[in-house]
């Protein structure tokens, strides 16, 4: 039965709720962010529910259950906890109180005081006759879970008489019949599973919580000036309506609390019952008293209650209601069906449901003390932040999985710090390296504004040259080429440049010809210089130098019309000046190289004769 539920939805993985469950029922695995509760082992003590601030945590909803008994054919009875008076003092009186739970469907509404009479005066019968066995009061049920579970060799001193709940559905059943449906109303959250444990007469229909029965009246639209009076069915209770105060039931019980003739110590509230737990486990031989426990400092702070409550406030809330309760009250009545309803068997028995874990070796308690720095002091108490008593039962838990190194504090903290100091560092080296970036920037803008203006100088001088330049890269993509290289091109190229200036990106495989621009793939890979060749393009005879600039990268190109009549004149007088060198050159050699030197002269002047067989080009006059 999962008692306890987590939203991980709704968590702040503050770990709060691990650090109060009095038996480490919650668990937060190394693999696992959030934290996770282990039913079998929970006791429903619902101080988890309390300390979540997010209100990640909730307990089972039982609404569904009751409106499923409400519906049925049967007879149904509410028994209500002598907690309400501190729990709905915003009613003003009970008895509209009373009557907005008939409101909700029931057809017996009646107070558990009665119930809680009746199992004090088994209390004052088992404590009056000492055998020498001291008991644990059985009346709270998150305490007799954690005996069963965490002290299971306890089980036989708790006292073997039924809660104050059971009691008073026996009661109900034996006044109202044994087929009735029985709904308990209250503060507490464990009565949920408790009830599930009974058949019979003491069998309880379904439970809710005082947080569940606001929401049934608000769901019904049940307020108090919709209603009437109407008083608790019968039977009455007496001195049980201050069972919601720890000591309460020994008042009803008519127990001696004195400190000097009393037989009975009294504990509520977290640390004090695990205290006295341990101290009834170790010491109960010296201490040679019975003890009565209560997990939530009383019923009044069940985990059923609304958040916010006062403990003294709901304190003196309890008793002036018990007072106004017995202003007329009829002792004579009371007696007589005390009498009627003593033949009930108010007898329980108990079973060891033992849900500790093993001990883990010492060596890896060792190890997980070292990690979180505390190997030289395992002994010591410790600050307890990890809701644990000392540093060695932190460390077991961890070794028991049931938590995670960072739930330390001091481990924590230094981990902080130490990563703080870390970021100190990497944030002075950060700054330094932002100083050293900011100048690298500073620099870089300098050096792209020079390499800016260079390449604007750059393009200006291309732009001013006569001959056609241009620049390609390894496929052959047009880095920058001028106007003069543009306008040897065709109308198309000439188009595409007035949207890309120096036609940019353009493939130079589609501009040129094969014959062309294979030679400047042949520069790009061989990384071998054409200089002066001459080739044909759109009829016209130009004169082509090929060089590298990057090797294998990037190559640049000097094309000259030959038919430019300066160009022309130009490369006749250089042809012609190479004519004579070479003859002059074949003259000293003239033996052996005559027959080559009249080729080289017969090939120049042939190539002169070419270029003079062309017409000139017209001028801008048309001459």
């Amino acid at each position: 039965m999962a008692l306890i539920n987590i939203d991980t939805s709704k968590c702040n993985l503050s770990y709060a709720c691990v650090r109060v469950c009095p038996v480490n029922a919650i668990k937060v695995e190394a693999h696992r962010e959030y934290p996770e509760v282990m039913h079998n082992a929970c006791i429903g003590c619902g101080h988890c529910i309390k300390v979540c601030s997010p209100g990640a945590i909730s307990y089972l909803d039982s609404g569904e259950e009751t409106r499923a008994v409400l519906s049925s054919d049967f007879r149904t009875a509410a028994i209500c906890g002598p907690s309400i008076s501190g729990e709905f003092h915003d009613i003003t009186d009970y008895r509209k109180f009373v009557e907005m739970i008939r409101a909700l469907g029931f057809d017996y509404v009646a107070e558990a005081s009665f119930g809680v009479d009746l199992v004090a005066r088994k209390y004052s019968e088992l404590f009056s006759t000492f055998r020498g066995k001291h008991y644990i009061t059985s009346s709270c049920p998150a305490i007799v879970s954690m005996i069963e579970k965490f002290h299971p060799e306890l089980t036989d001193n708790l006292a073997p008489i039924v809660s104050p709940m059971i009691a008073m559905a026996k009661a109900v059943r034996h006044k109202y019949g044994k087929d009735l449906k029985v709904v308990y109303i209250g503060p507490c959250v464990e009565t949920k599973k408790e009830g599930k444990r009974y058949r019979g007469d003491g069998r309880i229909d379904s439970v809710l919580t005082f947080v569940e029965l606001r929401k049934l009246f608000s769901e019904f639209g049940i307020t108090e000036k919709k209603v009437e009076f109407s008083d608790f069915d019968p039977p009455i209770g007496f001195k049980g309506s201050l069972f919601p105060i720890s000591s309460g039931i020994l008042e009803a019980a008519g127990i001696d609390q004195q400190l000097l003739t009393g037989n009975v110590i009294t504990a509520e509230g977290r640390n004090n019952v695990l205290e006295a737990v341990r101290q009834f486990e170790k010491n109960i031989d010296s201490i040679k008293k019975h003890f009565n426990l209560f997990y939530n400092e009383g019923c009044i702070m069940g985990p059923g209650t609304s958040r916010g409550g006062d403990k003294y406030h709901r304190h003196s809330l309890v008793i002036d209601y018990a007072k106004k309760r017995l202003a007329g009250f009829d002792r004579e009545e009371w007696e007589k069906a005390m009498e009627e309803f003593s033949t009930l068997d108010l007898s329980r028995q108990f079973r060891k449901d033992d849900q500790r874990l093993p001990w883990p070796d010492e060596d890896v308690i060792q190890d997980i003390l070292q990690v979180i720095g505390k190997e030289n002091n395992a002994d010591e108490i410790g600050c307890a932040s990890c809701g644990y008593p000392s540093c060695r039962d932190f460390a077991v838990a961890v070794a028991r999985g049931l938590a995670k190194t960072d739930m330390c504090l001091t481990f924590t903290l230094k981990n902080r710090h130490d990563y703080i100091k870390a970021m100190r560092e990497t944030n002075q080296k950060l700054a330094e390296t932002q100083e050293a970036l900011k100048k690298s920037e500073k620099n870089a803008r300098r050096d792209q504004q020079l390499a800016r203006e260079s390449f604007e100088t750059t393009r200006t001088m291309l732009e001013k040259l006569p001959s056609s330049v241009v620049l390609v890269d390894n496929e052959l993509k047009v880095i920058q080429a001028n106007k003069s290289f543009i306008n040897i091109l065709d109308e198309e190229a000439r188009m595409i440049e007035d949207v890309i200036p120096g036609l940019e990106g353009a493939d130079l495989k589609t501009l040129l010809p094969y014959n062309f621009y294979n030679l400047f793939s042949y520069v790009l890979s061989h990384d071998d210089n054409i200089i002066n060749r001459d080739v044909h393009f759109n009829e016209i005879l130009y004169n082509v130098s090929i060089f590298t600039i990057r090797k294998n990268r990037i190559v640049g190109a000097v094309i000259r019309d030959l038919y430019v009549p300066e160009v022309r004149k130009e490369e006749v007088i250089k042809r012609v000046t190479d004519v004579i060198d070479t003859n002059l050159e074949l003259v000293q050699q003239i033996g052996f190289l005559l027959g080559e030197g009249a080729s080289k002269t017969e090939a120049m002047l042939n190539s002169i004769m070419e270029s003079y067989k062309k017409p000139e080009k017209p001028g801008k006059d048309g001459a």
